[in-house]
Order: structure tokens, then sequence, then C-alpha cells
């Protein structure tokens, strides 16, 4: 798929995904995607957990109980930890978040959809839940889930506004 075809195209999929899989390769070609994001001072922030067994995801279906998490053949946990530079400035937020996109975009370009959730990780310490289930180190936050696969029902992306209600030259 085209670059600007897969922007176009990229949607939030919140329903059931078939019971087919990802292929190991296309699961791979995903978090390279994330892996290859910008990252501030080049610090790579930035990891993944991907939960693919099968206990693993039902316990994630129990805490985060929507038909894409209890679905899902594959649910991504985006974790980051904070490191300060010199400077005093921190980037894990944005490294995390343009990991996340990208890995939408790599979603969508292979032909699965997915869902980028960090809400819900603040009810009911489900964050917390989230990284003592994969054994996360201390230091690494959870940030995102996305559940991802082969959706059962077709979709499209939401209507944005349009160029001129969110983009100005110069000033507004």
């Amino acid at each position: 798929m085209e670059f600007f075809e897969t922007i176009e195209k990229r949607y939030t999929y919140r329903d059931e995904f078939t019971s087919q899989e990802v292929s190991e390769k296309d699961v791979q070609k995903i978090i390279m995607a994330g892996i290859q994001a910008p990252s501030g001072y080049n610090f790579q922030s930035t990891s993944f957990v991907i939960v693919t067994e099968e206990a693993l995801r039902k316990q994630i279906g129990e805490w985060i109980p929507t038909a894409a998490v209890t679905t899902a053949p594959v649910i991504l946990l985006v974790l980051s930890e904070v490191i300060q530079a010199s400077t005093g400035a921190y980037f894990d937020m944005e490294d995390y978040s343009a990991a996340a996109e990208n890995i939408m975009l790599a979603i969508t370009a292979l032909g699965y959809a997915g869902v980028w959730m960090n809400g819900v990780l603040s009810r009911d310490n489900c964050e917390r839940k989230l990284a003592e289930l994969v054994h996360a180190p201390e230091g690494k936050t959870v940030r995102a889930v996305i559940p991802f696969g082969v959706p059962q029902k077709p979709g499209v992306q939401k209507e944005k506004k349009s160029f001129a209600e969110r983009a100005v030259y110069n000033r507004f």
C-alpha cells in the first residue's frame, strides 16, 4: 500500500477479530516500524511486549474486556522509560507516541486493523497489573495496549475536519 493511502485508510478498530493468525513475519515488520520511529536524543526509550500466548491474552482480556482485546490474536504492549538528558529534557511520551503511530500505520499497510488504547491503563491498576503480568523491568511503564489482527467487520476512518479548519499558514 502506498504511504498516503495507508494514512487515509488507517482507522481505529474496536470490534472482534477473526481467528486468523498474524504471521510472525508480519508481527516483526510491525514491531520494526515502531523500533524505527524517531526518538529524542536517540534514547530509544520505548520497548514492546508482543503477547501471543493464549493464557496471557485471556488474562489481559479479563482486565480490559473489550471485543478487540478479547479476540485479538496479538496484543502489543508498548512500554517506555524515563531517561533524562544532561539538559534536563526527557522524551519518553514523544518516543512511545511516535512508535505507536508507526505501528498503527504498519498494521494498516499490511491489511490488519487495531486500536491504540491507553486511557484504560489508569483504571483498576491496569498498568501495574499488565507490567507484573509480563515481568516488565523496574522503570518501564506500560503506556499503550494495541490489540490487532484481521478485522471481522470492515472499517473506515472517521471523517476529519478540513485542512482549512485545522491548519493556517504563519499566524492564527
